[in-house]
């Protein structure tokens, strides 16, 4: 095993002691690249499948892993995820360990499980993509306090963004079948179900299945926002007329105007069209042995 580290500097507390804990495991010593904010991953995930890595762990939060998933899809070499984000959304969706040294005990053993990415023009990600209410959330919740607060930093983006975020005409359609139009704050595309807090707003939803699932957020009133939160901690978000949830291979997404967009939770501009298609099982992510 020739086993390389895509880091994330920015977001690592003590590299050299992430340095050492893994090193430790190793024959050899590991292959290692920092990310920068010119190229979260891809680039150096190219690096290491140029060296001859079959192995790669990733160091780093959402955005991270979500662009060295898509640099390594299609590809026979593992991902190793070791989870030091504030979200590490793909990390608690598999129920993986979100601390060190357990997460390097799941790297460096036997278990695999090959997993959906989704396709969205240049963009790849392995969570979840938002057009509207959840990208406004992102879009206003301070780094800071994401940083200091953990996923709680999310809830006054919430706030945020339920006041400043309007309803839209959005045009939807599945695997090229009729187009359903339906009036929403925003609608979300997922691999995975769970979101920040542990919520699951898609919760059927299986990263190994070929299948997308599409929710549309519907609350038309100030009263139907308790009414949706307890039905998603129910696990039924979809039971009534203010959300619906979608399934298919291939999603077509049309806006009325611009909106906010996201990828794993990077806030990524404004966009009033989304396109995105399920790459099957392709690639392979260090689980714990079954």
């Amino acid at each position: 095993m020739r086993p390389a580290v895509v880091c994330n500097p920015s977001v690592v507390d003590d590299i050299d002691q992430l340095r050492k804990a893994i090193s430790v495991r190793c024959a050899t010593d590991p292959l290692w690249f920092e990310t920068t904010p010119e190229d979260p991953g891809a680039g150096q995930i190219r690096q290491a499948l140029d060296a001859g890595a079959d192995l790669v762990l990733v160091c780093g939060g959402d955005g991270t892993v979500a662009a060295c998933a898509g640099a390594l899809a299609g590809t026979d070499v593992a991902l190793a995820l070791v989870p030091v984000g504030t979200g590490n959304l793909l990390a608690r969706n598999l129920d993986l360990p979100l601390e060190i040294e357990p997460a390097l005990d799941v790297a460096f053993g036997p278990g695999r499980r090959q997993l959906d990415v989704l396709e969205a023009g240049d963009r790849r990600f392995v969570v979840m993509a938002g057009l509207g209410f959840d990208a406004a959330l992102i879009r206003d919740t301070d780094d800071d306090s994401k940083s200091k607060a953990g996923w709680p930093a999310y809830l006054a983006g919430a706030a945020r963004a339920v006041r400043g975020t309007p309803h839209v005409q959005f045009t939807i359609s599945v695997d090229g079948a009729a187009a359903v139009r339906r009036r929403a704050l925003g609608v979300l595309v997922g691999n995975v179900g769970q979101v920040q807090g542990g919520l699951r707003l898609l919760p059927g939803a299986q990263p190994d299945d070929g299948v997308i699932d599409v929710g549309v957020l519907m609350p038309q009133t100030w009263r139907d926002w308790p009414v949706l939160v307890l039905r998603i901690l129910r696990g039924r978000p979809d039971g009534g007329r203010q959300a619906e949830i979608l399934r298919g291979r291939h999603v077509e997404i049309s806006v009325d105007q611009m909106v906010p967009t996201q990828y794993d939770g990077e806030y990524a501009g404004e966009a009033a069209q989304l396109s995105v298609r399920a790459l099957s099982r392709a690639i392979t992510v260090c689980v714990p042995p079954s």
